[in-house]
């Protein structure tokens, strides 16, 4: 399994990008090879400083160019031809890597995949799949769209429905992946137009509906696919997100305020940790794009090595499973309906 790897993209490039490398390639049996992408002089800086690492497994490749984060996705991927994650589209493209990774802007990345690549057929639109943790340890949830389309079309929810119960299924291991559609109530009358038409079309296709969901309803490990529109989606991925950090800051400011409470905290390590660990976004490893015929993973911008050594692992699983196969039957199944709208 070769992996090509955007190091210029996110917040803390190339040094965190290039850890979680090295990381990988010493710990991930499975990936043969990770192709480092990216400013060469700069790669082989930070490579320096890893003098352990496993070299027979790291190949650099030079991209003179690079897109910020807040550049203008389509123009930046059009306009900077050479750029890392252009070129990591192109080696799989040319399929001398099975996947890509990157932790740079978002936009750019579904840009230059749509670019590349292309849509798998019948694929109306790609989109953004973020796993998130819920009370069921092993049951996470997958939240799709989460910010590549942030207007949508009805008949394009229905197809992440599918596309989402394919990856749940091939890839999160979930035999009978049940999928919600967000709303602002459960009943099958609640939700805008766009959503009511989107839940006709969702109970026609080929996946186990269970009709609406609400906000309170997406940690409760009962659903395992959430459909909505990526403006949506993304506003739940970052409000959750925000949470999470926000409850860490408080809780620990309450341990820290008496002596006796922080001795209640040493007494309960061992759970704060899972805790924490449990609400890592970290360990859930990037977002994968779907609907391109490729396994392209997107990461966080604030990504840490730990997230880029994950994402490599989403990465190697989503091209191991034929995942780009599985869509393409499932959305040529339901084309007719997904065509309405």
């Amino acid at each position: 399994m070769r992996i090509a790897l955007d190091v210029m993209g996110g917040d803390h490039a190339p040094h965190e990008i290039v850890h979680g490398a090295v990381e990988a390639a010493a710990r991930l049996k499975d990936v043969s090879q990770i192709l480092l992408v990216g400013d060469e002089a700069a790669v082989r800086a930070e490579l320096a400083k890893y003098p352990k690492a496993d070299m027979t497994r790291l190949r650099v490749i030079h991209a003179p160019e690079s897109i910020a984060m807040d550049d203008s996705p389509a123009t930046a991927v059009r306009k900077k031809k050479l750029c890392s994650i252009n070129i990591c589209m192109d080696l799989l493209k040319r399929k001398e890597a099975d996947a890509m990774v990157s932790a740079g802007n978002s936009g750019a990345v579904a840009a230059a995949a749509v670019f590349g690549l292309g849509r798998i057929p019948g694929v109306l639109r790609p989109a953004i799949a973020t796993v998130l943790p819920t009370r069921q340890p092993q049951r996470p949830l997958l939240l799709l769209d989460a910010g590549a389309n942030t207007d949508c079309d009805a008949s394009w929810l229905a197809q992440f429905a599918v596309m989402g119960s394919a990856y749940s299924s091939a890839v999160l291991k979930r035999s009978e992946p049940v999928v919600g559609l967000l709303s602002i109530g459960t009943e099958d009358c609640k939700g805008n137009e766009m959503t009511k038409k989107a839940f006709l079309l969702i109970q026609k296709a080929d996946v186990k509906f269970r009709g609406n969901v609400e906000g309170h309803d997406l940690f409760l490990g009962k659903t395992d696919v959430v459909v909505c529109d990526g403006f949506v989606g993304n506003v739940v991925l970052k409000t959750t997100e925000s949470v999470a950090h926000a409850v860490g800051y408080w809780m620990k400011k309450e341990f820290f305020r008496h002596p006796i409470r922080m001795f209640g905290a040493l007494l309960l390590k061992g759970a704060l940790e899972t805790l924490k660990h449990r609400m890592d976004p970290e360990i859930y490893g990037g977002a994968p794009l779907l609907g391109v015929p490729g396994a392209v993973i997107i990461t966080h911008g604030s990504s840490t090595y730990r997230a880029i050594y994950h994402a490599i692992i989403a990465g190697a699983a989503a091209a191991s499973n034929n995942l780009a196969d599985e869509i393409t039957r499932r959305i040529a199944a339901m084309e007719p309906a997904g065509a309405q709208g």
